[in-house]
């Protein structure tokens, strides 16, 4: 469930410093797994034209804090690109989960040999193996694929692959843009994660811990506007529907308390 929501939402605690922006976003969501209640997310998207800076907290509630006791939050930062385009720098994630508790993801991305390469930085507390380098040149994580869909999309592009690696499993986020329907409101979007390395019988760490090598759809919903708000996703967990659905905006400076 942690893949699934950082994927996707992936991946907000407080505004950013920069100055609110059109396409700045601050927002609350509530997510069901099989219908009954499973998450409450916060999400933060902030950018100053050159620079952004990506919260999300989860905290899983129901019969999924019963199964995971996952809750954890994510900030990812970086550059952009003169096309909106995320360079991510940094990113830090802290989570709970099952008996893994305080544990701490730092990764940082450093140009080497002409490339960008994702290494643990100091504090981190992961268990699992850095995969091996080839598997971590030119990524981005989780939570920078928010902003990069959204960069995409307002480009007017309709089909790309995303290289992800979230510190421990490197996948391909594949996006597709459906055609516009009238009566249907909003952008829709069909992703597909590809396995590429670290999942299910890969790691030496805790094999059952792992998601499995499946392709796994999603769907994905944004506002037909300027803005591109994050409205809906629905990925499925064990064989059941996860949806996360907006549950209000929350005004820039906001502390957006759920």
């Amino acid at each position: 469930m942690r893949v699934a929501l950082n994927v996707v939402l992936a991946g907000s605690l407080m505004a950013s410093a920069a100055a609110a922006r059109a396409d700045d976003v601050s927002a609350l969501y509530s997510a069901t797994w099989a219908g009954l209640p499973a998450a409450q997310i916060r999400l933060s998207l902030r950018n100053d034209g050159t620079q952004y800076r990506d919260q999300i907290a989860i905290g899983a509630e129901g019969l999924s804090w019963l199964v995971t006791h996952f809750r954890g939050t994510a900030v990812s930062q970086g550059k952009l690109a003169a096309n909106g385009a995320p360079s991510p720098t940094e990113y830090d994630s802290n989570y709970d989960l099952h008996k893994r508790k305080n544990r701490e993801l730092r990764m940082n991305f450093i140009p080497r040999d002409g490339a960008v390469i994702a290494e643990r930085g100091s504090g981190d507390t992961s268990r699992k193996p850095e995969l091996k380098e080839q598997f971590r040149r030119n990524v981005i994580d989780p939570l920078s694929v928010v902003t990069l869909i959204r960069a995409a999309v307002r480009r007017g592009e309709t089909q790309f692959i995303i290289p992800v690696y979230d510190g421990a499993r490197r996948f391909n986020a594949e996006v597709r843009v459906l055609p516009r329907d009238p009566s249907d409101p909003g952008i829709h979007l069909a992703l597909m994660l590809r396995a590429i390395a670290g999942f299910k019988g890969e790691s030496g760490d805790d094999p059952a811990e792992d998601p499995d090598d499946a392709p796994r759809p999603v769907s994905l919903t944004l506002s037909n506007d300027g803005k591109l708000t994050p409205l809906s996703m629905t990925v499925k967990i064990w064989f059941l529907p996860l949806t996360a659905t907006l549950e209000r905006l929350c005004a820039p400076g906001d502390a957006c308390a759920w």
